[in-house]
């Protein structure tokens, strides 16, 4: 029997498990048959349809012979130590298979089937009784609910559609994993759609055992994939996907990715379509962009930017440029971008002169370009044009949107502008505009032969650079986030041993980790109180502390505001009135007694650990507002802190940090700090499973911590 550790979680070691199923020297069809319709039919036309070299093996009931090749009854009967079994059977009878394989020595198995994990806690129990049975032997099963897959490189189809064979020629293509058969085959149907290379489809369906990251592996080292199309419901290994998710840009390979799951009727459905149980799809998000993968929310989004970064597999940093020959389609460039976010640079002095001297007199030398007319008399200076706007420093790629014309037009493209685009060095695109208005066959194939990616909609395009730039920028930040990590992370302050820290454990534990906090101090009496206020100056407030009272103004346990010592006597007895009301039965450690903080700009600086993605940190306008606007950003706990500037820029209420309406602008790098210092500590302390500092507000010239929540897990 073969050592479990074959399917562990080394990637190394999985890449090369999976590579057995993926190009296997023997394949088993258990439950083939001669109904050319049935699953088993299907999957014995494909083998022969493609030509497969290797041993096969039929298993069939009610057959002796198919197609010429012999069958045996039984697995029993099977040959040990063959690579690959297909179960085309129903359900009923899959487990005593898998049995017989596993007795067999068979190294891995492709279960069609459904009625397991997507099927309610019977099928789950089901699944896991099947999962244990392979664990034991040693061996794989990809599946069940899967399709298979088909591994064009290669040429091993096993999956029970009717495929045809798409041979890559030796040029570098796309992976394609799915844990939706029906997702699988419409990336691979979209990429072969466009003339694309394809190495391998692979449907993980339920992933009893092979899972997506499995696949991953596959792909990062398998030299052929150079860009992975990934659709994915739930990660059930996150730290195994984040890891292989470094490993692939670490070696240029984009990973781009579909995860619904938004929503909350988005989840539920994950859930009954593949057994998954979903998890926390913002932190997930989070913790995948911080590893530079591709998030998309649609498939035409997943279809066009792997197909952009086949090409352009490490896009520079810039924003696009749009060049036209219509004013109209220049304005609605302009609204598009707008409504992505999507920012159009403004080109250099030395383009725009460069390109002055080319235009007409009445043509802007701008971005987004309306080069007028001039592609009718000149049809090379369009192309002479493109590759001066790309050769601007500020310029990260470039979409040219034209409409095809006569043929003639279409002959003038096809030989003067696609060479140009082709050549380019930054992502370039052609959207040829007209929907679905027919296109000259010649320049069809002129279009896939030079490989630059192809649209009928600038929209689609346009999309699908925010995508890719938005790659490059996360490779770049990838960095930055490395460089800083390289730093050794501060010395963890002591941590109470509560769960909840009372309000003054968490700010004294704060301004040790460098956050600014009022002044104050814990008063166990109404004496002492006037003691600290005579010290700090009035007014103050006064705050309840209890680690099991982590709401205090629900109860009526802060009292704001108070200007001299009669007011703090009378709210004094005011606070422990209120709190005795509402929780007769709690003991206060004290009464916190802080200065009272000047108005200011009001945020929220937070953090939190999932346990399977692990810390992200949270900033956004807080106080009141959080709840009403939920305008907040979700970052990685180690993002460099420029780069929490920019994402500070991008709130909806960025216009509040500059100062509005006579308001002062505040201190944004002290802000950065603030969150860069919460993401430190979150990942030095693993005990800490969440933060929430709400509000810190923010003056011109510094910040505090007006409160303060911090929940610790000792036993982490």
């Amino acid at each position: 029997m073969r050592s479990p550790a074959s399917v562990s979680d080394r990637s190394g070691l999985v890449a090369m498990t999976v590579d057995r199923i993926l190009k296997p020297q023997s394949i088993a069809i258990v439950g083939a048959s001669a109904d050319p319709r049935s699953f088993g039919g299907f999957v014995l036309a494909n083998l022969e349809r493609f030509g497969y070299a290797g041993a096969i093996h039929l298993v069939s009931r009610g057959s002796s012979e198919i197609n010429g090749r012999d069958c045996v009854k039984t697995v029993g009967e099977l040959p040990e130590g063959i690579d690959l079994a297909v179960l085309a059977i129903p359900e009923s009878g899959v487990l005593e298979a898998v049995r017989g394989l596993a007795a067999r020595h068979t190294h891995a198995a492709v279960l069609f089937a459904s009625g397991y994990a997507e099927a309610g806690e019977e099928g789950r129990a089901r699944q896991d009784e099947l999962a244990a049975v392979a664990r034991d032997a040693g061996m794989l099963l990809l599946g069940p609910n899967c399709m298979g897959f088909t591994n064009f490189e290669a040429g091993v189809p096993v999956t029970f559609e009717p495929v045809q064979p798409y041979p890559c020629d030796g040029r570098p293509g796309i992976g394609v994993v799915a844990q939706s058969g029906a997702m699988a085959a419409n990336l691979r149907d979209a990429v072969i759609g466009r003339g694309l290379p394809l190495t391998a489809t692979v449907s993980t369906g339920n992933e009893a055992s092979v899972g997506i990251e499995d696949v991953l592996a596959h792909y990062i080292a398998d030299p052929q994939t150079r860009v992975i199309a990934v659709y994915a419901e739930q990660v059930r290994r996150p730290q195994l996907f984040l890891q292989l998710a470094r490993q692939a840009r670490a070696v240029g390979k984009p990973i781009v990715m579909l995860m619904p799951g938004k929503s909350a009727r988005a989840r539920e459905a994950a859930q009954s379509h593949t057994g998954a149980l979903a998890g926390d799809h913002a932190t997930a998000s989070v913790a995948l962009a911080r590893e530079a993968v591709v998030l998309v929310d649609s498939l035409d989004e997943l279809f066009d930017a792997a197909a952009i970064l086949l090409r352009f597999p490490v896009p520079p940093g810039g924003g696009p440029a749009f060049m036209t020959g219509s004013g109209a389609m220049k304005n609605i460039a302009l609204d598009f971008c707008d409504g992505l976010g999507l920012e159009l640079p403004a080109l250099t002095e030395a383009t725009t002169q460069r390109l002055t001297g080319m235009l007409p007199g009445y043509a802007v030398a701008e971005n987004p370009l309306d080069y007028t007319t001039i592609g009718v008399r000149q049809p090379g200076l369009i192309g002479e044009i493109l590759l001066a706007m790309l050769a601007d420093e500020h310029i990260g790629s470039l979409v040219l949107s034209i409409p095809a014309g006569p043929e003639v037009a279409q002959r003038d493209k096809a030989e003067h502008i696609l060479p140009a685009i082709a050549q380019a060095a930054k992502p370039a695109v052609l959207v040829i505009t007209g929907d679905n208005g027919p296109i000259e066959p010649f320049f069809v194939d002129a279009i896939r032969a030079s490989g630059v990616p192809f649209f009928r909609s600038p929209d689609r395009a346009l999309r699908a650079l925010a995508r890719v730039a938005a790659y490059g920028e996360a490779l770049q930040r990838a960095v930055r986030a490395s460089q800083g990590a390289a730093h050794a992370l501060p010395l963890p302050a002591p941590l109470p041993p509560s769960g909840v820290f009372a309000e003054y454990q968490g700010k004294a534990w704060l301004a040790a980790a460098g956050i600014a906090v009022p002044e104050g101090a814990l008063a166990g009496s109404a004496d002492e109180a006037v003691r600290i206020a005579a010290r700090i100056g009035y007014p103050v407030v006064i705050k309840a502390q209890a680690s099991a009272l982590p709401h205090k103004s629900d109860v009526g346990g802060v009292i704001v505001g108070l200007a001299d010592e009669a007011a703090l006597r009378a709210g004094w007895q005011e606070l422990h009135a209120n709190v005795s009301s509402h929780r007769p039965d709690l003991q206060l450690d004290g009464v916190l007694v802080e200065a009272m903080g000047a108005r200011g700009l009001e945020l929220v600086v937070g953090a939190k650990r999932d346990a399977d993605w692990g810390p992200v940190v949270l900033v956004g306008l807080g106080g009141v507002w959080i709840e009403a606007l939920k305008d907040v950003r979700l970052i990685p706990a180690d993002m460099a802190e420029a780069d929490i500037v920019e994402e500070l820029g991008r709130l909806k209420a960025a216009s509040l940090l500059k100062g509005i309406r006579g308001a002062a602008a505040v201190d944004v790098p002290a802000v950065a700090r603030v969150v860069a210092l919460v993401g430190e500590q979150m990942r030095a302390n693993p005990q800490i499973t969440e933060i929430d500092i709400n509000p810190l507000v923010a003056y011109p010239d510094r910040v505090l911590a007006l409160d303060a929540l911090v929940v610790c897990n000792p036993a982490a």
